[in-house]
């Protein structure tokens, strides 16, 4: 019998977990990179007017990083956020300027939680009583957290980072 029970927990047991870096592939073709012909001010400057034309909020700026976070409401009771993160390097190069450009974004998904108010009251004869209140604490709560995978996504925005570049080649 007791062999039985061993043999059904290692069947269908506790569901095995894989942890996500063994899906990590770092393939070449998966690149949160791209590699521009300006200064590393004038790139980051590219992305920097690149986020503020979409509507993203700046939160911190340097000649050669910045973030910016964008939120977004899709249904009533969820609130999806993105964080944007730019890193400007130079790379060596005999013909000039050069440098690449790291972008990563993280969505956070977020629900509203309610959170019901009750009161106690205690009753000699009853015991204690617990008593929903009409009011409620309604708060954000984070559910789910990813980088946005490479692919679409960062080629679009490193397609208006090369535009901006193009329309001002002032900044360099």
């Amino acid at each position: 019998m007791l062999g039985l029970i061993s043999m059904l927990l290692a069947c269908g047991g506790a569901p095995r977990s894989v942890t996500v870096y063994q899906n990590e592939r770092f393939e070449p073709s998966e690149t949160f990179s791209r590699l521009f012909d300006a200064s590393v001010e004038a790139t980051c400057e590219a992305a920097r007017r690149a986020l503020l034309g979409q509507g993203y909020l700046l939160t911190a700026v340097r000649p050669d990083s910045l973030s910016a976070t964008k939120n977004f409401q899709p249904e009533g009771d969820v609130h999806v956020q993105i964080v944007f993160n730019v890193v400007c390097a130079p790379e060596p190069s005999p013909a000039g300027s050069v440098t690449t450009a790291y972008v990563s974004a993280v969505q956070d998904r977020y629900v509203l939680k309610k959170s019901p108010n009750s009161a106690s009251v205690g009753v000699a004869a009853l015991g204690s009583l617990s008593i929903p209140l009409t009011a409620s604490d309604d708060s954000l709560v984070r559910v789910a957290s990813e980088t946005i995978p490479a692919g679409q996504f960062y080629d679009r925005f490193f397609a208006l980072m090369l535009r901006n570049l193009v329309a001002h080649p002032g900044d360099e």
